[in-house]
């Protein structure tokens, strides 16, 4: 039976293979490579397909779920807008329960008075009314009003063709 080295103990040169033995004294020794690891593994193919299939898996839920945020501030932003205009509106129906403010509204724009006011009716300054004139077209033809317009259409419609109007 042959005697184990011990655990502390380094292999003799018998018992090293051929290529891992330091020469005798040729000083010209050649050292091998370690083989170099593959840069892929078959574990990491694997994980990146699990990956990639995770991803695709979640990117139309992701998708589906960002629109629906979009869409949720787009109506949160409607419906902010339309708070503002009913206030806009209860503000105004406020202002139209003051007696004060409908009469004043009345005298603006329904040109009322109340007894014993005198009305003045503002006139068009002179000077600016030949303006106005002189800016109109020379020369336009008055046209016919509406109902001309359709009179003369039904009786063309009723004469004939080739019939010369009357």
């Amino acid at each position: 039976m042959a005697a184990r080295p011990s655990p502390g103990s380094r292999p003799t040169g018998a018992s090293r293979p051929t290529a891992a033995r330091r020469g005798g004294g040729t000083g010209a020794t050649q050292r091998t490579r370690a083989p170099q690891p593959r840069k892929l593994t078959g574990r990491a193919a694997v994980l990146g397909m699990v990956l990639v299939g995770l991803l695709l898996a979640y990117a139309y839920p992701v998708r589906v779920y960002l629109s629906q945020q979009a869409e949720i501030a787009g109506l949160e932003q409607q419906q902010a807008a339309q708070r503002r205009r009913i206030e806009a509106l209860a503000e105004e129906r406020a202002k139209w329960d003051d007696p004060e403010f409908i009469k004043a509204q009345a005298r603006k724009k329904l040109h009322y008075i109340l007894p014993g006011e005198k009305p003045y009716v503002p006139l068009p300054d002179p000077a600016t009314a030949g303006d106005q004139q002189e800016k109109a077209p020379t020369g336009a033809v008055p046209q016919d009003p509406w109902y001309g317009k359709l009179w003369s259409s039904v009786r063309a419609a009723d004469r004939p063709q080739g019939t010369p109007q009357t």
